[in-house]
């Protein structure tokens, strides 16, 4: 009987069993309901395309859609467990998508996606198969977005964290477990190749050598088969879909050698290669695995930050204490923690005091000491006392949930660099094949010798090493993103690192970025006619430094404040607030501002603010801002690594400059208005300069949001933040400098990564085709060589403890 294939999922079924659709203008035929339905729903959506990309794979066909199970993604327990809402109101969520095998089912999946109502973004990551979707919740939900996942013949469910550390475990056990397999193999079979090769000099009788070369066969075979099953896996689907790659040439080598061994074992004719197949399979592997357990250090920051915190929290609901899930907490609710305990959510301490260990989020060893209105952090621990706090956010909005969302990002993005050495990776596998066929030829016209050509090509495909290549990048980033984290440097992409290595000018500013950002007042006089109720109530309009300075004081050494009422508040970008209160226009803020109101003032101090009613100046007040302890040392070292440093500040000229001689800055521009600080930066990038801008206002955002890397104190504004491409969570200029560091030294350890790998290969293939190589030896110089990447990228962790560059 007749085969043909499903026109939707292109598996071969007879003929007779398939059900022919004739609404079409040719006949198509589907094994299944779920094929046609598919198909239908490509056609009408105008995805047809999917099929051109698919080539001629086969892909499983589609269950029917069914309503059955998605209920439960719509219950609120699983929301609160697994939704985010952004800063936009929109629901967002990580899942992982079952079935793809592909670049066109990523394609279809992300189209199909984007297409749906209601769904604003859709990214799959085609290594891991992790989704990223973003959807408005009043127009679609997410059972309707897996039901449509489904309907294409795909299934997902939520990304958890700890669940992909089980696998990432089971994983390297398995790992384990074929290593020693291999290992035992390798070790056993050297003393056996020894006894042949005193046997080829000194002569071995033809029945034993049979005992032995079986011996050899029965260990290479478990070798082969079971720690090299990655290779055969890895050739695979790489040949299914098109591409060469490392795998593809172990896979290769060894089964030649293994194939060649059988011959000569059966035949009695040439030599056996077993140990040669063993060797190769087990020294690449330990590399393999090696790589592995790196790539877990790396990213151990990132688990220890997760895996040790607390799911419940100990809430105060009147007398009543209650233990409640972190994700069930909310903004106002009283929490308990108690001396051991890690804080899981950011709040202000509401009594007691204890001493709490930051140092998983600043990297700072000492302790600090928390009282009453101070701010705790989540990630911090509790060290020595019961201290009841108000919770000021929900578990998602606290900080160690962003850290661990950014770092979770940063890991996914790859630097440009890293896109060229893979790519380079993977044509080079390509070009090495087509060397070691070129090679056998050669060899055989040359000697007329099948096995010595073989064993030569062979030499070739085993000693050439895309894999150190290919890890040349990744490892030393994953390292560097590490060791920043720990150092309380958080890049929210890896190819920031690159880009901020590549800098050479460094824009600062001054209030908070470089000076403690509080200023106090110095000098103060006040008019007995002054109405301090109503100077005290336009402070609060403004969340400037100054502004807040002079509330602080006020606060300090006035009794019985109260909060008056004002009309048609307006802020002066940069300058101040204008306000009415009854009958009468006040204003408070700079002698800018009182100038352009044409009010005569007497300036008192670098840094002052004045405060007018009907026209005349009531209240004066001198303020000083002094400089971060560590900002001259730090500046120093920074000018040392050939960074120019430039000051851009709001304040003005006397202001500026006092703070910058303190710290050694001898490029200032000052009084400038958040739109001329946006301007310096693009001065500078016309000239084709990348640049770094650090600031913590939201006076800094044009300016963050121009430059190529933009650096936010971590005490900064909400929107500073969220314009940074690289936070500082400790606050401090010496996460500024280590931030340079950490990107420097990883830029050029992945520079001499790529550079050694090349240099690797461009000398050996030539050895191996003039055939100085053997196979096993081939083997263990290409396990070295990803070694030596390998221990380079740990080397980041290494150099920058010592503080180098």
């Amino acid at each position: 009987m007749s085969k043909r294939r499903c026109d939707h999922c292109q598996l071969l079924y007879e003929e007779a069993v398939l059900l022919c659709d004739e609404t079409f203008k040719e006949a198509r035929f589907f094994c299944c309901k779920g094929c046609q339905g598919v198909f239908h729903l490509l056609q009408s959506e105008g995805l047809e395309s999917f099929y051109d990309k698919l080539g001629g794979q086969s892909i499983a066909p589609p269950e029917t859609p069914t309503s059955s199970g998605l209920e439960k993604f719509d219950l609120e327990k699983f929301k609160e467990c697994y939704i985010k809402i952004n800063d936009e109101g929109f629901c967002e969520i990580s899942l992982i998508i079952e079935g793809i095998h592909c670049a066109a089912c990523v394609w279809l999946n992300e189209k199909v996606l984007f297409q749906k109502e209601g769904v604003l973004e859709a990214s799959i990551n085609g290594t891991s198969h992790k989704a990223r979707i973003v959807w408005d919740p009043e127009t679609t939900s997410l059972s309707s977005i897996i039901q449509t996942i489904r309907a294409i013949g795909y299934n997902a469910h939520p990304y958890d964290p700890k669940l992909q550390e089980e696998h990432a475990n089971a994983a390297r056990r398995e790992y384990y477990s074929r290593l020693l397999v291999g290992v035992f193999a390798t070790m056993n079979i050297m003393w056996i190749a020894i006894a042949q090769y005193a046997g080829y000099f000194t002569g071995m009788r033809g029945d034993i050598k049979s005992v032995l070369n079986f011996a050899e066969f029965v260990l290479a075979t478990p070798a082969l088969f079971y720690t090299g099953w990655v290779y055969y896996r890895g050739a695979y689907y790489g040949f299914k879909h098109g591409y060469v790659s490392m795998d593809t040439l172990i896979a290769t080598g060894a089964s030649l050698a293994y194939g060649f061994s059988l011959y000569a074992m059966f035949s009695g004719n040439g030599e056996t290669y077993f140990d040669s197949v063993t060797m190769i399979v087990t020294f690449v592997f330990a590399g393999k695995y090696l790589e592995v357990l790196t790539k877990k250090r790396a990213v151990d920051t990132l688990d220890a930050m997760i895996g040790s915190l607390p799911t419940e929290v100990m809430v105060i609901r009147g007398e009543e204490k209650i233990l409640l899930h972190v994700e069930e907490v909310q903004a106002g609710d009283v929490i308990e923690v108690r001396p051991g305990e890690k804080v899981v959510i950011d709040g202000v301490v509401l009594s007691g005091e204890a001493s709490f260990d930051e140092s998983s989020l600043t990297g700072e060893s000492e302790p600090k000491l928390k009282g009453q209105k101070e701010a705790i952090l989540s990630g911090s621990i509790c060290l020595d006392s019961v201290v009841r706090y108000e919770a000021s956010a929900t578990h998602q909005g606290s900080i160690l949930s962003k850290i661990v969302t950014l770092l979770e990002v940063s890991m996914t993005k790859k630097p440009r660099i890293e896109q060229l050495a893979n790519s380079i990776a993977g044509k080079f596998s390509l070009v090495v094949l087509s060397i070691a066929l070129l090679t056998f030829i050669g060899w055989f016209v040359a000697t007329g010798s099948f096995e010595t050509a073989l064993v030569v090509a062979i030499s070739v495909i085993v000693i050439a090493c895309p894999c150190a290549l290919g890890l040349a990048t990744p490892v030393a980033t994953l390292v560097g993103l590490g060791v920043g984290a720990q150092k309380g440097v958080l890049f929210k992409e890896a190819s920031f690192l690159e880009n901020m290595a590549k800098s050479r000018v460094l824009l600062l500013d001054k209030t908070g970025t470089l000076t403690e950002g509080r200023p106090k007042v110095k000098e103060a006089w006040i008019d007995p006619a002054c109405e301090v109720d109503v100077l005290f109530a336009l402070l609060g309009t403004s969340s400037h430094p100054v502004s807040q300075g002079v509330r602080e004081y006020l606060e300090e050494h006035t009794l019985a404040l109260k909060e008056a009422t004002l009309l048609d508040v307006e802020v002066v970008e940069a300058k101040g607030v204008q306000a009415k209160w009854k009958e009468h226009a006040i204003a408070g803020g700079s002698g800018r501002l009182m100038e352009e109101l044409g009010i005569a003032h007497e300036r008192v101090g670098a840094t002052h603010y004045l405060f007018s009613c009907d026209g005349v100046v009531l209240a004066r007040f001198a303020l000083e801002d002094t400089p971060k302890k560590d900002a001259k040392a730090v500046l120093a070292h920074l000018q040392k690594m050939n960074i120019k440093v430039e000051m851009l500040t709001g304040d003005n000229e006397t202001a500026a400059w006092k703070v910058a001689r303190e710290v050694g800055i001898t490029q200032v521009r000052h009084s400038l208005f958040p739109h001329e600080k946006a301007a310096v930066v693009e001065e500078y990038q016309a000239k084709g300069v990348h640049v770094v801008m650090a600031g913590d206002g939201i006076n800094d955002t044009l300016a963050l949001s121009q430059a190529d890397i933009a650096i936010a104190m971590g005490e900064g504004a909400d929107v500073a933040v969220s314009a940074s491409d690289v936070v500082l969570l400790n606050d401090s200029l010496k996460s500024l400098e280590d931030a340079f560091l950490v990107s420097r030294k990883t830029y050029r350890t992945i520079k001499q990564n790529i550079g050694f790998s090349l240099l690797y290969n461009v000398t050996t293939v030539p050895l191996a085709v003039l055939g100085f190589v053997n196979p096993m030896i081939a083997a263990i110089s290409m396990s070295l060589s990803s070694l030596v990447v390998i221990g380079n990228a740990m080397r980041i962790r290494t150099m920058l403890k010592k503080g180098k560059q």
